[in-house]
């Protein structure tokens, strides 16, 4: 062999290897978003369970004051577990979230018809709390769709697009609730 053939050679083995290293790090940057949108989805899931005790806390402190059908009591059981279950993707969160926030525009509603009960510390507490959990929310689920927005740009821009194609991934789904449920709940007395 000549130097002419082995520099060539050479050559040939470094645009190889500069691809491979391209395949990895971009392999290696998808799944990493994927995984922090998962984790973040997460915490959203967690951040909502805190919500929905807290409306089980609302509903044991209200009770006392007003009479709640059965039904009401069951209905954050099952929406605790909705949360909890494993695999709940964006969808199943955003339906989790407008019911649990349909309860808790129940309580309030009760609270303000019951002025003593709007006095109360404890009430008055909690309020506050699910003040700090909406405000939780809120930042997870920003978080999470700007994760979802830096994978699905991947998907679509060259190089990544073709990497992302080769392995069969799909666009991730924003987190998105309804326009009349994207405020907080209105907790002021």
């Amino acid at each position: 062999m000549d130097l002419l053939t082995i520099i060539g050679i050479i050559i040939v083995l470094i645009i190889i290897v500069g691809f491979i290293a391209l395949y990895i790090s971009i392999y290696n940057r998808f799944f990493t978003l994927k995984n922090s949108a998962d984790a973040t989805l997460g915490q959203i899931k967690v951040a909502m369970k805190k919500r929905l005790d807290m409306i089980e806390q609302l509903l044991g402190a209200v009770k006392s004051y007003a009479k709640f059908e059965r039904e009401t009591f069951e209905k954050v059981t099952s929406l605790r577990a909705s949360v909890l279950k494993a695999g709940t993707g964006p969808e199943e969160v955003a339906q989790v979230e407008r019911e649990s926030r349909a309860l808790l525009g129940t309580l309030f509603a009760v609270a303000e018809a019951y002025p003593d009960l709007k006095t109360s510390t404890t009430v008055t507490n909690l309020m506050e709390s699910v003040k700090t959990v909406e405000a939780e929310i809120a930042r997870q689920r920003y978080t999470y769709n700007n994760i979802c927005q830096q994978f699905n740009i991947m998907l679509e821009t060259i190089p990544s697009n073709f990497i992302g194609r080769m392995i069969g991934l799909g666009k991730l789904i924003y987190l998105e609730f309804e326009a009349e449920i994207q405020q907080p709940p209105k907790i002021e007395f």
